[in-house]
């Protein structure tokens, strides 16, 4: 059975798992589910049309399946879908989807949205990202497995942001980030491979020499894109790290975040 608090208000319209606990003056409003042993602090609105996985942790004052912040919103029934071991930190806002997004936003499992963090609408995150304080994001937003968001970065719509990629704190990023990159600035800009962040995912010395020999190719020979990968593809036609990369490219819309020359030539060959 659910643990509730008795000044909180859950609506009979929610549904809790065995093991849920919500906490003082907590706010769970309509068609709600959160699945088993997700413990739901003080002071948390939970809005309509909002799933919850497995043991998700929510601090106090988040405020999870508001409507969005989009002027074209009608009150459509549309969803915010949560995975299962989702960290949510205070004050951090995750809104439901629009119409013209599709109608959901999508968390996957076991991330950390630290303070004051926000999922806007329509926005997929992927499974094992980290957002830091602040860390922003606007509509349509996709952001893959592992990728870290500095403090205070704020993302544009429609930009996605590649698997293993790093974005810098205070950066504003306005194109896509490929996967295994680093960004820095406003706007920000490509400085190089995420080599730490790889290396303490399980990335092999050989897995790294390979991304660096593909990385040289796309972004820092004198080929353009299109050559670039399909020497790449030619160069290493069995590496799943490779392919991810270059499909990354292949289907970006919004177009990719520059490169900056002078600091990828003072990282070349540094770890």
């Amino acid at each position: 059975m659910p643990e509730i608090h008795p000044t909180a208000i859950v609506d009979k319209k929610a549904e809790l798992g065995t093991g849920v606990t919500v906490g003082p003056y907590s706010i769970i409003n309509g068609q709600v589910t959160i699945d088993a042993d997700t413990q739901v602090g003080p002071h948390v609105v939970i809005r309509p049309f909002t799933a919850i996985g497995k043991r998700c942790r929510i601090f106090q004052f988040a405020v999870v399946g508001e409507v969005p912040q989009d002027l074209k919103f009608k009150n459509e029934e549309t969803r915010l879908i949560i995975g299962d071991d989702n960290i949510i930190r205070e004050f951090a806002t995750l809104h439901r989807g629009t119409a013209g997004g599709g109608g959901l936003t999508q968390v996957g499992h076991g991330n950390l949205l630290m303070a004051y963090t926000h999922v806007a609408h329509d926005c997929r995150v992927g499974n094992h990202v980290i957002m830091s304080n602040a860390a922003t994001l606007a509509g349509h937003i996709t952001v893959d497995d592992y990728a870290i968001l500095g403090g205070l970065s704020a993302i544009h719509q429609f930009c996605r942001i590649g698997a293993y990629a790093f974005i810098g704190g205070a950066s504003a990023v306005a194109r896509d980030v490929p996967p295994y990159c680093m960004a820095l600035g406003n706007r920000a800009k490509i400085v190089g491979l995420n080599l730490v962040g790889l290396k303490r995912h399980g990335f092999s010395l050989a897995d790294l020499d390979i991304l660096k020999a593909a990385y040289e190719l796309l972004f820092t020979s004198d080929l353009t894109l299109k050559e670039a990968m399909a020497q790449v593809r030619q160069r290493f036609p069995e590496e799943a790290s490779v392919h991810r990369l270059v499909q990354f490219l292949e289907t970006s819309e919004r177009g990719l975040a520059p490169i900056d020359v002078r600091e990828n030539r003072s990282h070349r060959g540094k770890e």
